[in-house]
C-alpha cells in the first residue's frame, strides 16, 4: 500500500461493488478477479467479470484495497488494514501477512532526503516461505 496521506473520494456503493467487498472480506488472502467472480457466482450474485475488473481497478485506486501481482503477473486483491503496511509473501502457497514498523518509512525518508526528493510514496513486499511449506521442502 503506497505511504500517502491523500486518498480519492470515496467510490459509489453500488449493488456490485458491495458484493465484491463482500466477496473480498470472506476470502482470507489475495484474489484475482476471476476467483472474486467465481466465488459471486457460487453465492448467487450477478456480477460480470468485467465489471469485477473495473470494479477492482477502481477500488485499488481509491485505496479501498490492496492490490499485489502473483508470480505469473495476474492482479490479486484483498481488504487490508487502513494503516500504511507492507507484505510478507509466501513464494510456494502464496499466504500474505500485513507487517508493520517504522524502520523501512525512516530508511526511505532518509534515502529521499539525502537525494533532495519529497513526497515520497513506497510499497514493500518481503518474498519469502511460510513455516509450513519451508517445513513441506525438508
Amino acid at each position: 500500500m503506497p505511504d500517502t496521506d491523500a486518498r480519492p473520494p470515496a467510490l459509489r456503493p453500488t449493488r456490485q461493488r458491495r458484493a465484491i467487498t463482500d466477496a473480498l472480506a470472506d476470502a482470507a488472502d489475495f484474489q484475482s478477479a476471476q476467483e472474486i467472480h467465481d466465488s459471486l457466482r457460487r453465492t448467487g450474485d450477478k456480477v460480470g467479470l468485467a465489471t469485477v475488473y473495473r470494479t477492482l481497478q477502481a477500488m485499488a485506486e481509491s485505496g479501498d484495497v490492496d492490490v499485489r501481482h502473483n508470480p505469473a503477473g495476474e492482479a490479486t486483491y484483498r481488504r487490508c488494514s487502513d494503516s500504511h503496511h507492507h507484505h510478507l509473501v509466501c513464494r510456494s502457497c502464496g499466504r500474505t501477512v500485513e507487517i508493520t514498523g517504522s524502520a523501512v518509512e525512516k530508511w526511505a525518508h532518509a534515502v529521499a532526503d539525502e537525494h533532495g526528493f519529497t513526497q515520497v510514496s513506497h510499497t514493500v513486499e518481503l518474498v519469502g516461505l511460510c513455516a509450513q511449506c519451508a517445513q513441506q521442502s525438508g
